[in-house]
């Protein structure tokens, strides 16, 4: 695989595939989530690696719940139900990164 560079904003959704750049190991949110948004419980087949960012994140994870900041990182392990809010008071952003060239996943 050569070296590339990506501009993020012509990523589809602001998402990067891995498999569709070289066959990468991994795909990657940039999440950008206004107060009280964030995705419904689901599930993957390989682990998620949030880092936050900026804002404040509430996760919901195996029915534990985590509140993670700026400069946070949560791993979740494979196959663990799992989701998040924003709630803070401003953007959430966060790079999430699935430890997969490609994305799978089951919502609950």
């Amino acid at each position: 695989m050569d070296v590339q560079v990506i501009k993020r904003d012509e990523l589809p959704e602001h998402n990067l595939v891995g498999a569709d750049h070289g066959g990468a190991g991994v795909c990657l949110i940039f999440a950008d989530n206004m107060p009280g948004h964030g995705p419904a419980q689901h599930t993957h087949p390989y682990e998620e690696v949030f880092i936050t960012l900026e804002g404040e994140a509430t996760f919901l994870v195996a029915g534990k719940e985590i509140v993670a900041g700026p400069n946070d990182v949560v791993i979740v392990p494979p196959n663990t139900p799992h989701g998040f809010t924003n709630s803070g008071a401003g953007h959430l952003r966060q790079v999430n990164i699935h430890v997969s060239p490609t994305f799978s996943t089951d919502w609950l």
